[in-house]
């Protein structure tokens, strides 16, 4: 009778903790994966950048621009044959008060979002400070369609830092619908005033804009099937005309 106990239990604890082994995909795999590193060299950048601003913006401003430049800290693991870019944004402002700019994706002439893959962990980039009581946040739009805001901290030190801000767990990065949302994506990065701050000069860079993701948290045996064409497709386009 023990030894059948034996058995059962083993066979049990054998169908607990095998099987997901074999019906999912390792959950907590993560990978970095560069969003945009400015230097105009990878295919995978479809999209440019642009800049906008509040009301009060002075005319003929904002100004974006890219500058060949890097952070020191950067330099160690770089291509010295390589030419290295940074992208930096230049504002001025009539007034001092809520002041902001955005600088954000945009494709065709029209701003665009950029989709994240998998569960996104953190993000992280470098930004030149000009000493400046400026505020950043990172907008974020989720798989439900809101825009949320993640704040990066204040502007005000001199030079390169290496920000790092992680992803609140509140934010859904996947709609549970088969016609939802696939992924969140990136909005922009927002630059707001401190009310008493100087506006009258204002410029900041950015490099090396990427992010961590457990890339396979949303992938399980059988994924391929969510968006299977039933014929249908087709003729609902029509129907849609």
């Amino acid at each position: 009778m023990k030894k059948g106990l034996i058995v059962f239990a083993s066979f049990a604890l054998l169908l607990a903790v095998g099987s997901p082994a074999f019906s999912q995909a390792p959950s907590r795999s993560v990978e970095t994966v560069m969003i945009d590193n400015f230097d105009g060299n990878d295919s995978d950048v479809t999209w440019t950048w642009n800049v906008q601003a509040s009301r009060f913006v002075t005319k003929d401003y904002p100004i974006i621009n890219t500058f060949e430049a890097m952070p020191n800290s950067l330099k160690a693991v770089a291509k010295a044959d390589e030419t290295h870019k940074v992208i930096g944004a230049k504002v001025k402002f009539d007034r001092k008060g809520d002041n902001w700019m955005e600088i954000y994706p945009e494709k065709d002439g029209k701003p665009y979002e950029i989709p994240f893959r998998g569960n996104v962990k953190t993000l992280d980039f470098w930004v030149w400070g000009a000493n400046y009581l400026y505020f950043l946040d990172l907008l974020v739009r989720d798989a439900d369609g809101r825009i949320h805001i993640i704040h990066a901290g204040n502007l005000a030190f001199n030079g390169w830092r290496n920000i790092v801000v992680e992803v609140p767990t509140y934010i859904r990065q996947h709609s549970r619908l088969r016609s939802g949302p696939e992924q969140m994506t990136f909005v922009g990065f927002r630059i707001t005033t401190d009310p008493d701050e100087y506006v009258d000069d204002y410029v900041v860079y950015l490099d090396h804009f990427k992010y961590s993701t457990g890339a396979l948290a949303y992938i399980y045996d059988g994924y391929e099937l969510q968006k299977a064409d039933f014929g249908d497709d087709n003729k609902a386009e029509k129907d849609g005309q």
